[in-house]
């Protein structure tokens, strides 16, 4: 391929992620707009009347399923469980089925309110995941590989941030680029290729709508891997990332507060409070932080507040209600990356063991290598001095849970979701082989985006043939509303020069006058229904599947910043596309689940639903996999591993031409390994590790009749490992415990050409805290305190940890050794 080519590639590549398409094409939209269909509500309601009146007399609901337990509302009491056959799993799903006879239909009694939470298990297989299946599966059911974490494993581990969440999970990537942050790589795929879903919901591309969030408004963080249409439809590819938010308990009210302060000068301070009101049957729960993440990097930070409530009420015993919002704001200026350059540039003051390689100019295509970073530049910020970035996100959610007998539960959520975005900076650091300077770009775009949505769910627990069954169905209807404005005119938005060492940041100068922006608005109605079922042929062995069924319809409209309608407009577009699961789960003896599983997804070959034009394919990807695996939980629940093996396959991936033109290139292959385990093998010790081998690579790809077969995507790392272990000192009057982990990560690409390798590296943490007893401390009503103290990156590795592929001139560093000092409180 011509180095002008790969060029040209690159600096197209800039109009996926957070623009509706690069600034430089004409694309045609239309400014039809399609109304969303009937409320999903009526149609629910009458398929359960429906199954109500002509169901037969179905078994009790299955002892873990809980409808109690079912998200959003916290209902209570458990059901009496049935006789069961021994090493039933956790939900139940084992129980013989009763006698048509002995059946009991009858509503259940009111009784006051409780909560219990099983005791965990080392990997959390105990827990039930939302985004993994609507059936109300634990992990250990659920034929895929899922991993929960939780609130209590945040708080060991340090993950102050939801990319922080990433680092001890199995094969999963994550960095915080400047333009799409939060972002994800698992199973070879990245960026939009991996959904976030925010309590289940999708509101748009990952690159697009993601944000920085702290975690300590979270109850957990459920990562599914593989292609996952089945439960969240579009971007599922490589799997979904789900924030679950913190939920009402009932019982006394508990308080919780925590602070933190880092080397760097990065703060955390969270209170929360939850617990039952005066008012019989209305639970609560409030978190509130506030956090400033500072950076080692010049003039870098990040402001963040999050604001979460929610109410629960129980109206009867089998009827809930539930109101919550959600207010997220972040602010700060950014940090785009450390530029690439030439080791003769860098001379004595190369930083081995970061980057290596070939790259090209983004701005004039010349050829630079073999590649480094200077050390001299480690922290400096080549952004503009008065460079801008941030967001508001308001969430609105109301419900309710209905339990219409033992066996059959409806639920409703509608939601509300308004965000607007702003980035306003220089991102382009390209450097120049004959001036050995800096060459500078400007950009803006800001977003207005607003998602409203109703989601209805039936659940039914009854018996087929005398066997156990159990159905999820859904019904989604959502409106997605966007509109970009972003640069316009390329004569208002000059580039410059800066200098590598000592670069004067300068600020956003437009000559002339005001920006002259394009705008570009986007609507993307969707209609969904999907349906699960779990039958258990025998006490070992279950048949999962489901299939849901998509209405998409696209419009888009716009005007450029002269006056003219961009070419091709009035654009609409329809997709319906089918995506299923089918899976099964054996489990010989008690604990020990082998599984398999083949599941589809679907997405548009594009950058994003968004960034869908003429000029692009407006077909759809097809992602399949093929997945099997076995779970153990042994030693009296003191030990646990899993093992994954799968191969995905994604075809007619995207790729550009030029400006207005693209072709179906070809198909991504990925195949891997995924092993974890952890034990506590004696008390007050627990050991835990995990490894990924993941191969990615392009198939049937050509540029310019040149075959790229062979190369791997960006951010894909052949191998990591995550390992750590920790011991409690219980015995002591206050409590101790110390502990570390370890984390490597093999080799990356920046940019889909292989040119550029991040080179694999090592960290390790450490940390010690002290739990101080009620007895001990003078504060009347405190019931614990626990101090920590943390050492990150303990051997101030310096090592690129991520990059953004449409700024192929730099790449993003990890942070240094810092230490931490926290406290936290509960009463």
């Amino acid at each position: 391929m011509s180095t002008f080519r790969i060029c040209e590639l690159r600096a197209r590549s800039r109009g996926c992620g957070r623009l509706a398409e690069p600034s430089s094409s004409t694309e045609p939209y239309s400014a039809k707009r399609h109304c969303l269909s009937a409320s999903a509500l009526p149609l629910s309601l009458a398929l359960l009347l429906f199954v109500s009146a002509e169901r037969p007399a179905s078994a009790q609901t299955a002892s873990g399923q809980n409808r109690g337990t079912l998200e959003p509302v916290v209902v209570s009491p458990a059901k009496p469980k049935p006789a069961s056959r021994i090493g039933a799993d956790a939900s139940g799903a084992g129980k013989r089925i009763r006698p048509a006879a002995a059946r009991n239909t009858a509503k259940p009694k009111p009784q006051p309110a409780v909560n219990v939470e099983a005791a965990r298990t080392p990997l959390n297989t105990n827990v039930v995941a939302t985004s993994a299946s609507r059936l109300g599966l634990t992990v250990m059911e659920t034929p895929a590989s899922v991993e929960i974490v939780d609130q209590q494993k945040m708080q060991e581990q340090g993950y102050r941030t939801t990319t922080e969440t990433a680092q001890g999970a199995v094969g999963v990537l994550s960095g915080d680029a400047a333009g799409a942050p939060a972002g994800f790589s698992m199973r070879g795929f990245t960026y939009s290729g991996v959904n976030v879903l925010y309590n289940g919901i999708w509101t748009g591309p990952q690159d697009i709508t993601s944000r920085v969030m702290d975690t300590a408004n979270l109850d957990r963080v459920e990562f599914l891997k593989g292609p996952s249409s089945l439960m969240s439809g579009l971007d599922a590819i490589g799997g979904s990332v789900n924030y679950v938010t913190r939920t009402p308990t009932s019982g006394p009210i508990k308080n919780e507060l925590d602070t933190s302060l880092d080397s760097l000068g990065t703060y955390r301070t969270h209170f929360g409070s939850g617990g039952s009101t005066a008012v019989a049957g209305l639970d609560y729960r409030f978190d509130v932080s506030q956090s400033k993440v500072a950076s080692f990097i010049d003039g870098d930070f990040e402001n963040l507040t999050n604001f979460s409530t929610q109410l629960n009420y129980r109206v009867s015993d089998t009827f809930k209600v539930f109101a919550a919002i959600e207010y997220k704001n972040d602010g700060g200026h950014a940090y785009w990356g450390t530029p690439l350059v030439p080791l003769s540039f860098a001379g004595p003051f190369a930083k081995s063991g970061v980057v290596s390689g070939t790259a090209v100019n983004t701005f004039d295509g010349s050829i630079l290598g073999p590649l480094t970073v200077d050390s001299r530049t480690l922290t400096t910020n080549y952004n503009v001095a008065d460079n801008s970035v941030g967001a508001h996100e308001l969430w609105l959610r109301g419900g309710f849970e209905w339990a219409l007998s033992n066996d059959v539960t409806i639920k409703n959520q509608v939601y509300d979701y308004s965000a607007q975005r702003h980035w306003f900076d220089s991102e382009t650091y390209a450097f120049d082989l004959a001036s050995s300077t800096i060459d500078r770009d400007r950009f803006f775009v800001t977003h207005n985006q607003h998602v409203t949505g109703d989601n209805t769910d039936l659940a039914w627990n009854g018996a087929f043939f005398g066997m156990e069954n159990r159905l999820a169905a859904q019904l989604q209807v959502s409106r997605n509303d966007i509109k970009f404005t972003q640069e316009g005119n390329p004569d208002v938005f000059p580039a410059d020069t800066v200098s590598v060492l000592n670069p004067d940041p300068g600020g956003y100068d437009v000559p002339g006058g005001p920006p002259e922006p394009d705008v570009r608005n986007s609507h993307l109605d969707t209609l969904a229904g999907s349906i699960e079922d779990r039958l258990k042929l025998t006490p070992m062995l279950a048949l999962i599947g489901g299939v849901r069924v998509d209405d998409f319809r696209l419009e888009r409209d716009g005007i450029n910043f002269d006056g003219t309608i961009p070419a091709g407009q009035p654009f609409s577009k329809t997709w319906t596309p089918v995506s299923y699961r089918a899976a099964y789960t054996f489990e010989p003896v008690h604990n020990l689940v082998f599984y398999s599983m083949y599941a589809t997804a679907f997405d548009p070959a594009a950058a994003g639903i968004f960034s869908v034009t003429p000029g692009t394919s407006l077909e759809l990807t097809s992602s399949r996999i093929y997945e099997t695996g076995v779970k153990q939980l042994f030693w009296d629940g003191k030990a646990e591993w899993t093992l994954a093996a799968y191969d995905i396959q994604r075809q007619n991936v995207y790729v550009q031409i030029n400006d207005t033109t693209s072709a179906l290139a070809g198909e991504i292959r990925t195949k891997g390994i995924e092993l974890s385990g952890a034990v506590n093998p004696v008390d007050n010790v627990k050991l835990w590790a995990n490894a990924a081998v993941t191969q990615a690579r392009y198939a049937n790809f050509y540029i310019d009749g040149e075959s790229v077969s062979g190369n791997t995507p960006s951010n894909v790392a052949p191998l990591i490992v995550n390992a750590g272990a920790s011991y409690r000192f219980n015995n002591w009057r206050w409590p101790v415990e110390i502990g570390g982990s370890l984390r490597y990560v093999g080799n990356r690409y920046l940019f889909e050409d292989d040119a550029t390798t991040m080179d694999a590296y090592t960290t390790a943490d450490l940390y010690a805290f002290v739990d101080i007893p009620k007895r001990d401390l003078p504060w009347q009503g405190i019931d614990t305190m626990r101090v920590k103290f943390r050492v990150r990156n303990i051997t101030n590795a310096v090592y690129a940890a991520w990059s953004d592929p449409g700024y192929p001139d730099q790449v993003l560093l990890g942070a240094p050794r810092t230490y931490e000092l926290s406290a936290s409180a509960k009463w």
